[in-house]
């Protein structure tokens, strides 16, 4: 059995446990999922909804189901950061890998819907990186 681990949003009002096992990983560059993130691509992990427990905060969730694709945002009301979600088809809890306050563990990655990765996203190949602001 896998032990569980501890994930919240930003303002720290919504949080959540679920156990450290995802079958899927995957970074969506979709327009769709550009848009709700704000940024190149979203990052989720797909875990077992029967592993999946509200700790605090379960009542201000938002949740928002885009009609094609067929996929949701789920949101803290208060922070607007992205939270789990039970998927349409409820079979898998999505959550959002930057929701996690531990690192996942996952039996597969990919990078899907990449034909429609944003031209600017691919300056990332080859940005400067530094460990935090840069200094001027």
């Amino acid at each position: 059995m896998s032990e569980n681990i501890m994930g919240s949003c930003l303002c720290g009002k919504v949080k959540y446990e679920i156990k450290n096992k995802f079958e899927r990983f995957f970074l969506c560059h979709c327009a769709q999922c550009r848009k709700i993130t704000g940024s190149a691509h979203a990052s989720n992990l797909f875990g077992d909804p029967e592993g999946f427990n509200w700790t605090a905060g379960e009542k201000i969730v938002k949740r928002f189901d885009y009609p094609n694709r067929g996929f949701t945002n789920a949101f803290c009301g208060e922070c607007g950061s992205g939270v789990p979600y039970l998927n349409q088809s409820s079979t898998a809890i999505v959550v959002p890998a930057g929701s996690l306050d531990t690192e996942p563990k996952f039996t597969s990655s990919s990078r899907i819907f990449h034909v429609e990765r944003a031209e600017w996203d691919k300056l990332a190949d080859t940005a400067e990186i530094f460990s935090s602001f840069p200094h001027e």
